[in-house]
């Protein structure tokens, strides 16, 4: 009779691959939860596995996912940017004033050279937006929660004003020629998902193999010690808003054309909504270490949930974001133990 093997208990020299394998089975959390609601979604509604809704979805998801990704970076470096749904208004707001102020006059240039210069214009604001938060919160040393909640007023408020309280519209003429940017399909796949996909490679290069990003993780980790390693801390704090703010004019140029015309309530909890997504794919919002497809992946996850709303009736679709609120807060609780 043979005798019956024993299981070998694991070596301490094993110990490091078991907890890399744990690791990155965890980091597929949100992965397979996606899997598992598209899953869902398909036997629920047979509408919803089509491309066209696919690709509803990913359009829709590019402009918070765009923003989501520059905010992985300020969360990661330990900050945080309450600002962003407004801040995207306000450049909606002066992007179709300006525009519409240079297409007056016989000497007005053509409408191509004034979207162009229109795109410049958003870049340039989300650019100085971004380093005045950036300013603020590590040269004046103001809490960035309170410096973006202030700001946050201030850019609708703006915004209310510029519009006496009604909607900007962009001149006709000028809305043919933009309309591309956010109708136009290249292979089948609309301008704004390609823009996100770019900027999300891009995203996850700089913050992974980069010493930018290997400072903005260390910086969130711990600012003392990073302080002490000869980081530059400020000025890579306010690199981080830059990028955010670039990444909100990116996703604001392409929004403009899809209605060609920004509201008070343009933009009303894309904050919320770009949160969301950081935290639900992985990122901490203690910070010192995320990852850009987990936000990619969290950003189109919330996508889903709302496009499941709209097919179904399990919930008024008027409950979204009260959906996104309650995995805000799911996954910070998840959190909690975690450094």
């Amino acid at each position: 009779m043979q005798p019956t093997p024993t299981t070998k208990p694991l070596t301490p020299a094993a110990w490091p691959a078991v907890a890399r394998l744990l690791t990155h089975t965890k980091g597929l959390g949100p992965v397979i939860a996606l899997v598992l609601l598209c899953v869902a979604g398909a036997l629920m509604n047979p509408d919803f596995a089509t491309f066209d809704n696919l690709m509803n979805v990913l359009t829709r998801t590019a402009f918070i996912g765009i923003i989501a990704v520059g905010m992985t970076f300020v969360i990661v470096s330990g900050g945080i940017d309450l600002s962003v749904g407004s801040m995207a208004a306000l450049i909606a707001g002066v992007m179709i004033v300006a525009m519409n102020a240079l297409a007056t006059g016989a000497n007005a240039p053509s409408a191509l050279a004034i979207v162009v210069l229109g795109i410049a214009l958003a870049l340039a604001f989300g650019a100085a937006f971004g380093i005045a938060h950036g300013f603020l919160v590590t040269h004046g040393r103001i809490e960035p929660f309170i410096v973006t909640l202030g700001t946050l007023g201030i850019f609708r408020a703006v915004l209310t004003w510029l519009s006496d309280g009604g909607a900007l519209t962009l001149d006709f003429n000028l809305s043919e020629t933009y309309g591309p940017v956010y109708y136009q399909s290249v292979l089948g796949v609309p301008i704004p998902v390609w823009v996100f996909a770019l900027v999300a490679v891009a995203g996850a290069v700089i913050l992974n193999r980069t010493p930018f990003g290997q400072h903005v993780q260390a910086i969130g980790s711990n600012e003392q010690v990073a302080r002490y390693a000869a980081i530059r801390v400020d000025r890579v704090k306010m690199l981080t808003y830059l990028l955010l703010g670039v990444c909100v004019a990116v996703a604001t140029i392409l929004y403009v054309p899809r209605l060609g015309s920004a509201t008070p309530t343009t933009g009303i909890l894309w904050e919320l909504e770009a949160i969301a997504a950081v935290v639900v794919g992985g990122t901490s919002l203690k910070g010192g270490a995320g990852r850009i497809m987990g936000t990619v992946v969290g950003a189109i996850l919330l996508s889903v949930i709302g496009n499941l709303l709209n097919l179904t009736s399990i919930i008024s679709v008027y409950l979204n974001a009260a959906v996104q609120g309650v995995v805000i807060i799911t996954v910070a609780y998840l959190q909690r133990g975690r450094r």
